[in-house]
């Protein structure tokens, strides 16, 4: 997958205004950010790159005495996560709900599992070797989404993660009791990567991973229970009403992947395709939304 890298260029530069132009620059497709002395860099995926957007933000840009340019080059080609990959992470430890069992669920890299984590025998183990794909619990859309899981009667129920990355909803909804699910990922090391982990997990029976967009969801019918969705705001208004395409009755939809300021927008589009809001979650900046198919 070829990225650019946009240098964006701020005087005076502040933390709040780089919080703020991290979060429109996401409306023209850009995925992630680094902080600089002098503004941001932000990575966008070539084929999504919205110029025209981003120059549209940066023109209602709210605050006045900020002057903005930016400079656009290709990414270099590499393993963006390789050190991260060599160096783990540490494990996440979430309490499962008492009327479940006693014990925690845990996310973890195989290697890092400190002594101060209570493993109980009743706790819910998850491994997450992770090659060029997000979703290792660490970041907290993926855990407000976890956690969420952690709430909800999933037995027998059959799934959809979009944009799998790891694998990790999925694996996680299968370790709650779901009977089956469906993973897709635009990148292939992402499928490859989440078809691993389900191995390493013992949940590769259960679990299909496929390469490809929301294209791919034509080849289902409404067979869904649970919808689950991390990616950024555009692609879900996008890809929203596919999502509900392959949903059954009664089922479920969780998005995140966003800030808080995006759930209006995503709330009367999900109206608009007959979805309830069932639950709001927020992490810092960043939210969870779950719907309902009434």
């Amino acid at each position: 997958m070829k990225y650019y890298e946009v240098d964006f260029t701020m005087t005076p530069c502040s933390q709040d205004a780089q919080d703020i132009l991290s979060a429109l620059a996401g409306e023209a497709g850009f995925e992630t950010f680094e902080e600089t002395a002098t503004g941001l860099k932000g990575y966008v995926q070539q084929a999504l790159f919205d110029e025209e957007t981003l120059q549209a933000v940066l023109e209602g840009f709210p605050f006045e005495n900020i002057t903005l340019s930016y400079s656009i080059q290709e990414a270099e080609d590499k393993d963006w996560n390789e050190q991260w990959e060599q160096e783990g992470f540490e494990p996440i430890s979430l309490p499962l709900p008492p009327s479940k069992r006693k014990g925690n669920l845990i996310i973890h890299d195989g290697r890092h599992l400190p002594s101060d984590i209570d493993l109980q025998p009743s706790s819910i183990m998850i491994e997450i070797d992770a090659h060029l794909a997000f979703g290792t619990g660490t970041h907290e859309t993926t855990r407000m989404i976890c956690s969420m899981l952690l709430d909800m009667q999933l037995d027998g129920l059959r799934v959809l993660d979009c944009g799998c990355g790891t694998g990790i909803l999925g694996i996680c909804a299968l370790k709650l009791g779901a009977a089956s699910a469906v993973g897709y990922d635009i990148d292939e090391w992402s499928a490859d990567n989440t078809r691993h982990n389900a191995v390493i997990n013992r949940v590769d029976d259960r679990l299909t991973a496929l390469c490809g967009d929301a294209n791919v969801l034509s080849g289902f019918a409404a067979e869904f229970n649970l919808v689950m969705a991390n990616i950024n705001r555009n692609i879900l208004l996008n890809d929203m009403e596919r999502f509900r395409s392959v949903m059954a009755p009664k089922a479920q939809l969780i998005l995140s992947g966003f800030y808080k300021n995006d759930c209006a927008l995503l709330e009367s589009k999900a109206q608009t395709l007959g979805l309830s809001l069932k639950a709001t979650r927020c992490d810092g900046d960043w939210a969870c939304l779950l719907f309902s198919l009434d």
